[in-house]
């Protein structure tokens, strides 16, 4: 088995703090999560989390007008200079400052950054020949308070600067003789957004309290001169040999003929205008929070405290939508490039919306759960993963596009386990509120709710093979309940514990269930034949986990003092066991008065899974380390660290001593008033602020943890979200029985040469993924059956293996189905004797031939409608269409079928071309 996994995606968590932000060309939306960022193709319907990782939480970002460069700045200052070509961080800078805003020039050559008080304007990277790619080209100064936002005028000339000083500063990029600068004011609230005028130097302003305000500029854009030296008199110096006298005379002709000055541009209001008076009388508008404007179209967007957005035409300020997306603040607004296109983030729910607003409909609608996700499941084919969380919520998300598709909100508490039916149609889940639910992934309805004959709260869930039995065990009453899939009913209570159930576990090759207890003891349950425990496992500490090897024999157990012991459940023998304390790896929260080494004896694996082989164990718990343990060897093969983000608890060994002093820590020290959001609420009695106002940090951990089916990935329900990690195995060389005569080389002669099966095995056997594609596509057809028949066992399976990972992406579907299909037919009962070996592979490939079928019938249903929509236009044009002299019926249909003729199918606007030359 190959260790080479690596972070792939984020799901679960779309949006954290910051601002958003369009690509420029308008089909993906770039949002911040924690530390990373996302990116959602809204064109081709898939999301994609970077390989970057900042050492807190992203708070702004920044796109250059080419979409290459992208800046990312933390909340402690620091800046990430990253490529959107190779994915990768090319240079970090550390401003020392939180920074409210970045923004680029629309021409690429500059990008401005608020930093406290002032706003400092830097080169862009690539477009000096500097080695430093932050190179600082001038700092403007002038606002009594923090800068919050920045725009460019369009030639990129001057920008503009809000603050919370309740002003709007309007400076020049370059020196000019009439534009130093110019601060506008006339509002009693800090300023949330100022923008240009497509083309013009008119300002329009949004601040905090709900009022816009309109100034218009008496001098056009191209009416800012250029600075130039004042030429000063000297003549007098040169005359006189005296030089007081001279200077004298200087003074003298500057007073007189004093040194004329361009006059500065002037702003003039032209209006005011307010939210409450736009939606009209009776209106209720709370607190503007985020604003953005669409040059093109005048459109312009703004955010609420209350969850409510607005869409006003400027500058008359005509209300053209009002619309609520929730009762959370709207973190960040923005437009794409057409203008037709809002995103919508809000920090509160972990919401990320986009809304086209002429047809009132939405392109995007993706929200995480609300509080942390406490376990997960895959699909039997890999192709899903389910999460349930805290709020009460089970999300199914898609593992290739990474959406979640589906949200089930039937449950009144937090959501304790997950898990599919061996057929994949099924969801079951189990939660606090005394509820087992089922799930259909057809209809997308809640179909069965199973519950206890007296209340109880179930921690765990699991269903057997056949999908018939249903186990649930209780937190309060320390039982188990079985229920029936087809009848709804309850069948039995297993009794016997004496605490509360942790984990259950079905047996995959006989009726065994294994459950695992507070009270220090497994039990292995008969289902179907006795109603007591078959049999007692007592061990030395609580058990957090059990889990069943996928072939049924042999059991892990995870138990509070970090210790994974396996079991063999036939003969209750325990076979060997693993020591974890050490690879938990060792962490301090800000607030624990012990050190770290200490702290640790309180942490254990809360979560296990075996991989597809069953050759390796994952294990996961307190800590923000995962370890992969080999199973025979009782070794650790390698530890994942799923975080670096400092924003969250229990990420350091040893406390910084910078922050340590003789009261304490500085971090147990509240700085903010205030919510989250920043706004301060007061108690009764409180004349400022709230007294009761705490900043926490979210402790860092992965409460649940499950290898793929298919054995190419693994999934972690972290605090940060769900993560993914997947092999990599583009970058490594992994030869098969290698020796020297085997080269690309005479693989490829033995491939002209026709010798196809040679040619096929040295593929193999260096084991290079282009090489064996190469081979592959130029064996013919016609000697597929030939080849199959005389290929060694081994390489069947390797054969095997490779089809299911290339149909995902190829084009030759047919071709690769093919081979596929003569495998299966020559081979198909040896490959069900050794089914345990080659399961993840026999997954893999149902799960990419079902995504294929998936998409080309939805291609095909296009093209049929579109087919049938243009023959019934074209008989409708035929019916009202005249005859002319000369010509017959079939005349008309004749030269249409002669203008089809001449299109090229392989053209990407082939259905466009048909339909115009048809209608």
């Amino acid at each position: 088995m190959k260790f080479s996994y690596k972070f792939s995606n984020l799901l679960g968590s779309v949006y954290r703090k910051g601002n958003i932000l369009f690509s420029p060309d308008g089909n993906s939306v770039i949002s911040p999560v924690g530390n990373r960022v996302s990116i959602f193709d809204l064109k081709n319907n898939h999301s994609e989390t970077l390989p970057i990782e900042s050492n807190t939480n992203i708070t702004c970002i920044a796109l250059s007008p080419d979409g290459v460069t992208l800046i990312l700045v933390n909340e402690e200052g620091d800046a990430l200079l990253c490529s959107l070509l190779s994915r990768t961080v090319i240079h970090t800078y550390k401003f020392h400052r939180p920074i409210n805003c970045i923004q680029f020039s629309p021409d690429g050559k500059k990008f401005a950054a608020t930093r406290d008080n002032m706003v400092q304007v830097f080169h862009a990277p690539g477009k000096t020949k500097e080695f430093n790619p932050f190179v600082l080209y001038r700092t403007f100064y002038g606002a009594y308070d923090e800068t919050v936002c920045i725009d460019w005028t369009t030639d990129s000339r001057a920008f503009c600067v809000g603050s919370k000083d309740m002003t709007t500063r309007v400076y020049g990029t370059e020196p000019y003789n009439n534009l130093i600068v110019n601060s506008i004011g006339g509002h009693n609230g800090a300023v949330v957004g100022a923008f240009f005028e497509k083309d013009s130097l008119n300002v329009y302003i949004a601040s905090r309290s709900g009022h816009l305000s309109v100034w218009k500029c008496d001098t056009e854009l191209d009416g800012l001169t250029p600075y130039t030296k004042p030429k000063m008199e000297t003549d007098a110096k040169l005359v006189s040999d005296n030089e007081e006298e001279s200077e004298k005379k200087e003074q003298e002709d500057v007073t007189k003929n004093p040194i004329k000055t361009e006059e500065q541009i002037k702003y003039r209001k032209l209006a005011k205008h307010s939210y409450k008076e736009s939606l009209g009388e009776g209106a209720r508008v709370s607190k503007l929070t985020s604003v953005a404007f669409q040059k093109d179209t005048h459109i312009l967007v703004s955010g609420f405290k209350d969850g409510s957005f607005y869409l006003h035409e400027l500058p008359d300020f005509n209300l053209i939508h009002s619309l609520s997306i929730s009762d959370q603040t709207i973190s960040s607004v923005a437009f794409n490039k057409t203008g037709d296109w809002i995103a919508l983030a809000c920090s509160g729910l972990g919401q990320l919306l986009v809304w086209e607003w002429q047809s009132e409909t939405y392109v995007l609608k993706q929200q995480g759960h609300f509080n942390n996700i406490s376990c997960l499941s895959y699909s039997p084919d890999g192709q899903f993963i389910a999460t349930g969380g805290e709020d009460g919520k089970v999300k199914l998300w898609n593992t290739s596009s990474g959406f979640c598709f589906v949200t089930f909100n039937e449950h009144l508490g937090g959501v304790t386990g997950v898990t599919f039916t061996q057929n994949g149609q099924v969801v079951l889940s189990s939660s606090l509120d005394g509820t087992v639910r089922a799930f259909d992934l057809n209809r997308y309805r809640n179909f069965r709710t199973f519950t206890s004959p007296r209340p109880a709260q179930f921690s765990c869930i699991t269903v057997d093979n056949s999908g018939d039995i249903v186990c649930a065990g209780g937190m309060d009453t320390f039982e188990i309940f079985v229920w029936s899939m087809q009848t709804g009913r309850l069948i039995e209570v297993l009794a016997g514990h004496e605490g509360p159930v942790s984990s259950l576990s079905f047996s995959s090759n006989k009726a065994l269930l294994a459950s695992g207890s507070w009270d220090k003891t497994v039990k292995l349950w008969d289902v179907f034949e006795s109603k007591g425990a078959k049999e007692t496992i007592v061990l030395s500490s609580d058990v957090l986990a059990v889990r069943f090897r996928p072939d049924g024999n042999e059991l892990a157990v995870s138990t509070l003092d970090s210790q994974i012991s396996f079991w063999d459940p036939a003969n209750v023998v325990q076979t060997h066991s693993i020591e974890g304390r050490h690879d938990l790896g060792y962490s301090r929260k800000e607030g624990d008065k012990i050190t770290a080494k200490k702290s640790a004896a309180g942490k254990a694996f809360m979560t296990v899974c075996y991989s597809a082989d069953g050759k390796c164990l994952l294990a996961a718990g307190q800590s923000k380390s995962v370890c992969i343990y080999s199973v025979p060897d009782q070794l650790l093969v390698k530890k994942f660290d799923i975080s670096c983000n400092m924003s969250f608890d229990g990420m350091e060994e040893y406390l910084d001593r910078k922050k340590m002093t003789e009261w304490g820590s500085l971090s147990l020290v509240d700085q903010g008033e205030g919510d989250r959001n920043g706004h301060s609420i007061s108690l009764p009695g409180v004349k400022k602020g709230d007294m009761s106002s705490r900043h926490w940090k979210p402790e860092v951990r992965v409460v649940s943890i499950q290898f793929s089916p298919t054995g190419r990935a693994w999934a972690a329900a972290t605090t940060e979200g769900l993560m993914i990690y997947s092999l990599d195995s583009s970058m490594v060389f992994d030869p098969f029985d290698l020796d020297i005569e085997v080269t690309p080389n005479s693989t490829r002669k033995a491939l002209a040469k026709g010798e196809y099966s040679t040619a096929l095995i040295l593929s193999f056997k260096l084991n290079e993924m282009k090489l064996k594609q190469e081979v592959l596509e130029h064996i013919p057809v016609s000697s597929v059956e030939v080849i199959v028949e005389n290929l060694p066992d081994i390489y069947v399976d390797k054969l095997l293996v490779f089809l299911a990972t290339q149909i995902e992406n190829t084009t030759h579907i047919e071709f690769y189905l093919l081979w596929v299909n003569r495998i299966l037919m020559i081979h198909g009962l040896k490959l069900k004797q050794r089914s345990q070996r080659i399961i993840s592979c026999v997954r893999t490939l149902q799960k990419n031939v079902n995504r294929k079928y998936e998409d080309i019938g939805k291609i095909c249903d296009h093209n049929k409608y579109s087919i049938d929509y243009i023959l019934a236009l074209s008989q409708c044009k035929r019916k009202h269409a005249p005859p002319s002299d000369g010509e017959g019926e079939g005349g008309d249909s004749d030269s249409v079928m002669e203008g089809v003729d001449e299109l090229d199918s392989s053209d990407e606007d082939f259905m466009t071309n048909l339909m115009e030359k048809v209608t």
